[in-house]
């Protein structure tokens, strides 16, 4: 191609509306990949993230496909699926907070966001997992992401290499990382209660508040 209009490569997100996965749409923005994003409407009870995602695809001119997984929360039960759970209360890293936990659901997200990165050519795919999650989350540790990106760059004909490049930083660099993309944080929802005013008490939310006061700005959503 002349002029050097070099076609940019595609890249695929999966996109939930949070400060992680939407400061990785801005990162992989800025590395000059052809973005489509993903969500997953899975009965989770703060779904009001996918309305903050589909804010920012808007803002940012990208398309934004959600996926209706409800099917999870019959097999998958968690407090974040289940409205007669009490979302527990403390920090990220106390063992109540296993109680969020939604078994296995990294993997049925990658599988569909594999299929999806196949079907329009892409070669990349990225999720925002985190060294913060590690403590509750198995499905975000680095030896899942490196057995997951050996099965999805050999489950088709067409390759696609997986990225969480967030895996070894946590919530306060991403949120540093964010400050410097220039990322609206205001679009974005971390409640695991779902509310439309932060509960400020649930693992969540004080994660969120950390990594703000790490980076040095102040978190423009509102709090009870």
């Amino acid at each position: 191609m002349k002029g050097g209009n070099k076609m940019k490569d595609r890249a695929v997100i999966i996109l939930s509306g949070g400060m992680d996965s939407t400061t990785l749409l801005y990162d992989i923005i800025n590395r000059g990949y052809d973005v489509k994003a993903v969500g997953f409407n899975y009965g989770q009870r703060h779904k009001r993230e996918l309305e903050c995602a589909s804010a920012t695809c808007k803002k940012l001119g990208i398309e934004y496909k959600v996926l209706d997984l409800n099917v999870l929360n019959q097999v998958a039960p968690s407090a974040l699926t289940r409205e007669d759970w009490k979302v527990p209360e403390g920090h990220y890293e106390d063992d109540n907070m296993k109680q969020t936990v939604v078994p296995n659901r990294n993997m049925v997200l990658l599988s569909l966001a594999t299929s999806y990165a196949i079907s329009v050519d892409a070669k990349k795919l990225f999720y925002g997992a985190h060294s913060g999650d590690h403590a509750i989350y198995p499905d975000c540790r680095k030896e899942f992401v490196d057995k997951m990106a050996e099965v999805i760059k050999i489950c088709d004909w067409k390759e696609v290499e997986l990225e969480a490049p967030y895996w070894n930083i946590d919530k306060g660099d991403i949120a540093i990382r964010g400050k410097e993309l220039g990322v609206d944080y205001s679009l974005t929802h971390t409640c695991y209660n779902g509310l439309e005013v932060a509960c400020g008490k649930c693992g969540a939310c004080q994660e969120r508040l950390e990594a703000f006061k790490k980076a040095g700005v102040e978190d423009p959503v509102k709090y009870e």
